[in-house]
């Protein structure tokens, strides 16, 4: 199992990214995704986060009440670990059933969180969408319609650009147009079938 690990900051393009790797015949499993499986109701995960947090954490229908987990996470540190110490293995879990149900030459693991937690580990190499943080503002300010003020601090949050820059195997600066993206991701495409196929050999 070859595992490319995807991750990039807010507004840098990873969907994109993901998206066109997948068109080519490669599963995408995304921590995001498997980050609300592990909260569905009737899931072991969500009956914890209830039992920690208590009923007011979860919506009428049995849902997670996102909004009102939020607050409470928010504003206290240590009710944010005991929430990470419930989901963290719940989310690696699912990720992995995802990545060895995958049959494609190698996979694709997307998590903007990829450096930030464990789930690097999972991964092979790790493969950087990076662009100018300019562009990440004006990107996501467009995007999402949200003010400049809100990214800058989302991206304070996150793992400084350098730094993800450093501990990245591959890079592609994702600064121009579709096809300057694809045309970078064909290259690495072609890089890590090879790499797949080289590790089933061995």
């Amino acid at each position: 199992m070859f595992v490319v690990g995807l991750t990039g900051g807010i507004g840098s393009g990873k969907t994109a990214a993901s998206d066109y790797l997948a068109s080519l015949g490669i599963t995408v499993v995304d921590a995001d995704l498997a980050s609300r499986v592990i909260v569905e109701p009737g899931q072991p995960a969500l009956a914890a986060i209830e039992a920690h947090f208590g009923a007011e954490v979860i919506a009428a229908d049995g849902t997670l009440d996102r909004r009102a987990l939020r607050e409470r996470v928010f504003a206290d540190p240590a009710e944010r670990k005991a929430l990470e110490g419930i989901t963290h293995p719940a989310i690696a879990a699912e990720i992995m059933r995802q990545l060895q149900a995958s049959r494609s030459p190698y996979t694709l693991l997307v998590s903007p969180l990829l450096l930030e937690t464990s789930q690097h580990r999972m991964a092979q190499r790790i493969l950087l969408i990076d662009v100018p943080e300019a562009v990440q503002v004006a990107r996501t300010t467009s995007r999402d319609e949200v003010p400049a003020a809100q990214v800058e601090a989302i991206m304070a949050a996150q793992m400084p650009r350098d730094e993800k820059r450093a501990r990245a195997d591959d890079i592609v600066v994702n600064d121009g147009d579709l096809s300057h993206l694809h045309a970078q991701l064909d290259t690495l495409h072609a890089r890590y079938l090879e790499m797949a196929r080289t590790q089933r050999n061995d």
